[in-house]
C-alpha cells in the first residue's frame, strides 16, 4: 500500500472524530488530504492601506498598536476585546470576541498584519475578528473548503503533516519534462502553500495537465476493454430499404447519425456509441433504423427506457415503424403479465422475436436472448454503468448505442463519454413547431392564466411547473405544487379538468395521471421537474413556469420540450422575478434561441461542468482543479499525450508507467469494477 493510501487516521493530530470530519468533505487517505486543494488564498504579501478602496473586501493591513487591547465585559460568558492600530493613511478599530490570549499576544506599539473583511465609511475603518500575523511575515496563506466543526487552520495544518507523505508522480519524467511542467512534490507543496504567485500559476498547470491526462489516458483504458471482437458483425446494411418504408422523409442529420453507426455495426469491434439530439430531434427513428438492420442481419435488439410509460411509447412508436416490415417486436416491462412475460422470454431465448422494448426487467436473470446483437439504452443518464453493463452482459459484446436528450456541448460530451463515439442529431424534422417562449414578471399572472384558458378552450393541453412539491420544502416563500395546485383547481381554473404531478406520489398514482394527461381526460397538469424526461403529448401547446430562475438553462429548455410535438402553434412563459444577472441571463437566452447545443454552451458556461452534468450522471471521476470550460488547450495537449502514451504501451506494463497505472485505477475504481 502507497503511503498516500494510507488512512488520514495515521497523521499526527487526526483522531477518530477529527477523521469522522474529514470523511465530511469526502477525505479518508493522504492522498485524499493532499489533492483537497484550496478554494481561495490571504495573500499577507501585499497588505494595502487602512484608507484604500477596500470597504467590504477581505484585505490584509501593516499596522502598529495605538492602544492595549481591552476587555469589555458584554455578559456572562461574551467578552469583546478592542484596540487601536494605524498605518500612515490612518487608524483602524479591532475588536475580537472570547479571545483572551490576544491581550498577552499583542503589545501596544508593535507592528503586526492583520487580515479581514474591513467595514466602516468614508472617515472610518474597522475590522471584526481579523486572522493575525507578525509584521515581517509573506506569503499566501490557503483557504480550505470547510465542514463545521473542522476550521481552514485545522485542515491547513494536517495538510502541513501529510505533505512529507508524497505520492510517486504518475507523469513520466520525459513527458513532464517535454510539456515543461514541475514535478508532483513542487506543485504539491505550491498548490498549498505558495510563496508568490508564479509558483501558484506553476503549480496549478501541472496540476491540471495531470488531472486530464489521467482522465483522458483512462477513458482511453476504459475503451480498451471495450474493444474485443464482436460476435455480432452486420454484413448488410439496410437503412435505404427502412427509409423507402417510412411515411415521411429523413433529415440530413439522421441519415448522417444513421451512416455514422452502420459503419461501426460493420467491424468486428462492438459499437460503443452515444447518440445526442435535442428534444424531438428525431433520435427513435435513428434507433428503429439500426434495430431493422439488426433484424435483417440476423440478430436481436433491445431496448431499455426508463419508465414503463416512456417504453410503452417507444414500443408503439418502433412497432409503426417495423412491425410492417416484418420486425418481431414485443414489450417488457414489470407490468407485463406473467403468462405474456414467459411467453416473451422463451421467445428472446430461441430467437422467435427480433426486438424486445422495456425497463429495468430487461435485466433480470431470467431474461435471456438467442443472439443478442445490439443494445440501444434511451435517456441513458437515468441508469448507471452497472445497469446498461448488465444488459449488453447478454449477448457476446453486442454493439451499444445509448441515447440523450441532454445537450451537451461536444468538447464536453468527448470527456464524459470519452468511452464512447459521439453521433449529433442537429436538425430537426420537417413540422416540428417552433416554440414562443416569453419571460414576464408575477404582475402579469392573471393574463398568463388567460393565455393558458384560451389553449384549453380551443381543445390543447397545457402544464404548469413548479419548483417545489410540498410545504416544508425550504422556507424561501415558494408555492409548492400541491398548494398551488389546489388553489387554481378551485379558483382560477374550477371550470377545468386540472391534475398534479410530482416525484412523491406513489408510483401506481404517478403512472395513472400521466395516462389520463396523454389520454387527455387532464387539461392542465400542475407538475414538478418530474415531466423533465416525460411522455410525447402532441396535444400539449402552453407551458407555464412559476419560479423559472430556480431552474436551470439545460432544465428549463428540457421542460419546454414537453410542448410543440403535435401540429399546434406552441407558447412557453418564463414567470420570474428575478434581477439578478445570471437570472435574466438565462430567461434570455431561453427566448432568444432554442438550439438545444447553444443553450448547454451558454449554461455550461454559466455552472460549470461540475454542476453542469453531476458525478452521479455519468460515473465518471470528479475534476478537483481543472475546469472544461477554461482549460480546453490543456485538455487537447493532454489527450494527445495520453494518445501517443498508450499507442506505445497499450496496458501500461512499463517500469517508468507504474505510477500512472495504479492512479488510473484509483481513479477509476468505479467504473473498472462494473
Amino acid at each position: 500500500m502507497a503511503e498516500t493510501d494510507r488512512s488520514i487516521r495515521q497523521l499526527k493530530g487526526v483522531g477518530e472524530k477529527r477523521a469522522a470530519l474529514f470523511c465530511k468533505l469526502g477525505i479518508d487517505s493522504v492522498d485524499a488530504l493532499l489533492r483537497h486543494y484550496p478554494r481561495d488564498y490571504k495573500d499577507w504579501s501585499h497588505p494595502c492601506p487602512v484608507f484604500s478602496d477596500n470597504l467590504e473586501r477581505v484585505c490584509c493591513v501593516r499596522v502598529k498598536l495605538l492602544t492595549p487591547v481591552r476587555a469589555h465585559y458584554i455578559r456572562q460568558g461574551m467578552t469583546l476585546y478592542r484596540f487601536t492600530a494605524a498605518d500612515a493613511s490612518g487608524p483602524v478599530t479591532v475588536t475580537f470576541f472570547n479571545t483572551r490570549f490576544l491581550a498577552t499576544r499583542l503589545h501596544a506599539g508593535e507592528t503586526y498584519l492583520l487580515c479581514g473583511k474591513m467595514i466602516g465609511g468614508p472617515t472610518r475603518r474597522e475590522l471584526a475578528s481579523p486572522e493575525i500575523q507578525p509584521a515581517d511575515f509573506t506569503g499566501m496563506q490557503p483557504v480550505y473548503r470547510t465542514t463545521a466543526g473542522l476550521s481552514s487552520r485545522q485542515i491547513e495544518a494536517t495538510v502541513r503533516a501529510a505533505l512529507p507523505h508524497l505520492p510517486d508522480d504518475p507523469l513520466p519524467d520525459r513527458l513532464r519534462e517535454e510539456e515543461g511542467l514541475c514535478t508532483l512534490r513542487e506543485a504539491l507543496f505550491n498548490i498549498h502553500f505558495p510563496p508568490d504567485e508564479a509558483a501558484l500559476s506553476r503549480a496549478r498547470k501541472r496540476l491540471i495537465f495531470e488531472e486530464l491526462f489521467l482522465l483522458q489516458a483512462g477513458l482511453l483504458c476504459l475503451r480498451q476493454k471495450t474493444e474485443a471482437r464482436t460476435a455480432a458483425v452486420f454484413s448488410e446494411d439496410f437503412t435505404a430499404e427502412f427509409a423507402a418504408a417510412l411515411p415521411f422523409a429523413l433529415t440530413g442529420a439522421q441519415r448522417r447519425a444513421i451512416g455514422e453507426c452502420m459503419a461501426d455495426l460493420r467491424r468486428p469491434r462492438p459499437m460503443n456509441r452515444l447518440l445526442q439530439g435535442d428534444v424531438g430531434s428525431g433520435k427513435t427513428a435513428v434507433a428503429a433504423a439500426l434495430c431493422y438492420s439488426c433484424a435483417k442481419n440476423g440478430f436481436q435488439a433491445a431496448v431499455m427506457a426508463p419508465t414503463e410509460l416512456l417504453a410503452e411509447q417507444h414500443y408503439a412508436t418502433f412497432s409503426k415503424l417495423l412491425s410492417g416490415a416484418g420486425v418481431r417486436v414485443a414489450l417488457l416491462t414489470g407490468s407485463t403479465p406473467p403468462a405474456q412475460k414467459r411467453k416473451i422470454k422463451t421467445a428472446l431465448a430461441d430467437g422467435s422475436l427480433d426486438l424486445v422494448i422495456g425497463t429495468h426487467a430487461l435485466i433480470v436473470e431470467t431474461v435471456t436472448f438467442d443472439r443478442l446483437g445490439l443494445v440501444v439504452t434511451d435517456e441513458q443518464h437515468r441508469f448507471g454503468v452497472a445497469q446498461r453493463a448488465a444488459l449488453a452482459a447478454k449477448g457476446n459484446n453486442p454493439h451499444r448505442l445509448v441515447m440523450s436528450a441532454t445537450p451537451i456541448p461536444r468538447t464536453l460530451a468527448l470527456m464524459i463519454y470519452g468511452e464512447l463515439d459521439v453521433s449529433v442529431i442537429d436538425e430537426y424534422p420537417k413540422g416540428r413547431q417552433k416554440i414562443q417562449s416569453y419571460a414576464v414578471s408575477t404582475a402579469l399572472r392573471e393574463r398568463v392564466y388567460g393565455f393558458i384558458k384560451r389553449h384549453l378552450d380551443a381543445g390543447r393541453q397545457g402544464y404548469i411547473i413548479c419548483p417545489l412539491v410540498e410545504e416544508g420544502e425550504t422556507d424561501t416563500g415558494l408555492v409548492p405544487a400541491e398548494t398551488y395546485y389546489q388553489n387554481i383547481a378551485a379558483g382560477a381554473f374550477a371550470n377545468y379538468r386540472v391534475g398534479l404531478l410530482h416525484g412523491k406520489l406513489p408510483p401506481r398514482e404517478k403512472d395513472r395521471v400521466m395516462r389520463a394527461f396523454a389520454a387527455g381526460e387532464i387539461q392542465l397538469l400542475v407538475a414538478t421537474t418530474v415531466i423533465e424526461v416525460g411522455i410525447d403529448v402532441p396535444n400539449a401547446a402552453i407551458l407555464v413556469v412559476e419560479n423559472a430562475e430556480r431552474f436551470g438553462l439545460s432544465q428549463l429548455h428540457q421542460l419546454r420540450g414537453r410542448i410543440g410535438r403535435g401540429q399546434w402553434a406552441s407558447s412557453c412563459v418564463f414567470l420570474s422575478d428575478a434581477r439578478n444577472e445570471d437570472a435574466v441571463y438565462r430567461l434570455r437566452t431561453l427566448c432568444k434561441t432554442q438550439d438545444g447545443f447553444e443553450i448547454a454552451q451558454a449554461d455550461l458556461k454559466l455552472r460549470g461542468p461540475g454542476d453542469f452534468l453531476g458525478r452521479r450522471q455519468h460515473g465518471l471521476p470528479e475534476l478537483k482543479i481543472a475546469d472544461l470550460t477554461t482549460d480546453l488547450d490543456l485538455m487537447q495537449r493532454a489527450g494527445a499525450r495520453a494518445k501517443a502514451l498508450l499507442r506505445a504501451d497499450p496496458t501500461l506494463q512499463k517500469p517508468e508507467h507504474a505510477a500512472l497505472a495504479r492512479e488510473i485505477e484509483r481513479m477509476f475504481s468505479e467504473n473498472f469494477s462494473t
